[in-house]
Formats: C-alpha cells, sequence, structure tokens
C-alpha cells in the first residue's frame, strides 16, 4: 500500500518561492516548472525508495528526486511521504531542521 504525500509549510513556501523567482522572467515557465515539482513529488509515495538517498545526510530514510535543476528533498515515514523542501541542485543539505550561522532555517 502506497504511503500518502504530506507537504511541509516549508516545502511548500519553497515552490512558491521558486515560481516567484521565474516569474519576473517568465510566467508560463514559472507556472510550468512548479507544475513539474509537484507531479513528480505526487509519484513518490507509489515508489518512495526510487529517490537516491541525499548524499550529504547519508540517512537511507532522507531521499531526493530531481525537476530539472530543483532537488525534492522527502523523508520516508512510517505512513507518509513528508516532502521536506524543495532547494535548487546546486545548494548542499546540512540536515533537515539544521539552521544557519545566522539562526535561519538551513535548505
Amino acid at each position: 500500500m502506497a504511503r500518502r504525500l504530506v507537504w511541509s509549510p516549508e516545502a511548500i513556501e519553497d515552490i512558491e518561492s521558486i515560481a516567484s523567482h521565474i516569474a519576473r522572467d517568465s510566467l508560463w515557465y514559472a507556472k510550468a516548472v512548479a507544475s513539474r515539482i509537484v507531479e513528480t513529488a505526487e509519484t513518490i509515495p507509489d515508489f518512495p525508495e526510487l529517490g537516491r538517498v541525499v548524499p550529504e545526510l547519508g540517512d537511507s530514510t532522507i531521499r531526493e528526486r530531481f525537476v530539472y535543476s530543483y532537488r525534492i528533498i522527502y523523508r520516508l515515514e512510517h505512513e507518509h511521504v513528508l516532502v521536506a523542501a524543495i532547494i535548487h541542485g546546486s545548494r548542499l543539505l546540512r540536515s533537515l531542521g539544521e539552521q544557519t550561522d545566522d539562526g535561519s532555517p538551513s535548505s
């Protein structure tokens, strides 16, 4: 049985921020990228272990899928899959929930 998909508030904010940034140049492309991210995330519960383990964390319960140049970071939990963050592919994760030196959440 497939787990259900749950979005963290941070992941929703990430998609909104990505779309807003892209929309400065192209509203159409912003919608296309955001839609593709959501569509890809919606397939994760069917095959949650398809995504690779996030290399910088090495935790088999924290995985990622790629959409264009973005990483969908998700955590496998007992009854659901939590989409924790959407980050640009060039950014590294330290750990989910870890904060940066200025006190803001890392992502």
